[in-house]
């Protein structure tokens, strides 16, 4: 089984791309990190692979995160994906959600859609209401009414594997209403345990042999963090010393653990006081 790997297919016939996307080990990394109940892991799970879905379709150089704030039960989601084929993740609950749709999950609050270029100046955002059955209804309206650009997804994620399709109507001339409706209706049928058990070849195959797909090499997608300690560091100082040294006196040091990753990055008085010498210079941030 082809696992933690993206495939882009074309249906040139219809004038129609896509993505497939299985991710497994990298799935199970993030499950590590956080003891999520149901109804959050299979709601992380769908943005994780939707990010990493649509990250693919963007040609950049960078980043793209999905982030969903609400005063439901699930009151922060956050997903990442870069151009390096890297994702990560979180979510934060207070309580349990009385249904699935996703309003029930999130209540009332926005979808934003970021996407960040190498420097901190290149920086593109689109909110998103929090309506419809599904993140991937939400996301699917998104494109429909901003980019103009007919999009379908289709999501799936369970305690084992988060697994993904998406189609997406090539910008051209002359294109027929005809194809685009008939590719759309035959992912409908397009069922869990297909995306979820079989290889790709089999599952795109099965749904567009008669549009000729054209599949592209496999991508590597994996699970990674960018934290470290100098943007740690550099948070610290964005802080001030005085801050800084006001947390050090009432707990002895300084520990920040990291909510993608739970890595933790301990400062003692010595560390402390390097960071606020003026020939130590901090540029980067915490992300």
């Amino acid at each position: 089984m082809a696992v933690d790997t993206l495939r882009r297919f074309l249906l040139e016939q219809a004038h129609v791309r896509g993505e497939w996307v299985h991710l497994d080990t990298t799935w199970q990394e993030m499950l590590q990190r956080a003891d999520y109940p149901a109804f959050v892991r299979k709601v992380l799970g769908e943005a994780l692979t939707a990010v990493a879905l649509l990250s693919a379709t963007i040609k950049h150089s960078g980043s793209l995160i999905l982030q969903i704030r609400g005063d439901g039960p699930i009151h922060l989601l956050v997903v990442q994906a870069t151009d390096q084929g890297t994702v990560r993740g979180l979510a934060q609950w207070n309580r349990e959600a009385e249904g699935a749709a996703l309003p029930d999950l999130f209540g009332a609050g926005h979808i934003a859609m970021t996407l960040e270029g190498q420097k901190s100046s290149e920086r593109y955002q689109s909110l998103i209401p929090i309506e419809g059955e599904s993140l991937a209804a939400a996301l699917e309206a998104y494109f429909a009414r901003s980019e103009q650009l007919p999009t379908r997804l289709w999501l799936t994620a369970d305690d084992h594997t988060a697994a993904g399709m998406l189609l997406q109507r090539l910008p051209r001339e002359h294109t027929s209403d005809e194809d685009w409706q008939r590719a759309s209706l035959l992912l409908d049928t397009l069922t869990a345990q297909e995306l979820v058990h079989l290889e790709p070849e089999d599952v795109i195959y099965r749904l567009f042999h008669e549009e000729e797909p054209r599949l592209f090499d496999p991508k590597p997608i994996r699970f990674h963090c960018g934290c470290n300690r100098g943007r740690v560091e550099s948070m610290l100082r964005s802080l001030g010393q005085t801050e800084a040294e006001t947390i050090l006196a009432e707990q002895g040091n300084i520990a920040i653990t990291c909510e993608f990753c739970n890595a933790t990055y301990t400062l003692d008085a010595v560390d402390v006081g390097q960071l606020f010498k003026p020939s130590m210079p901090g540029t980067d941030t915490l992300h």
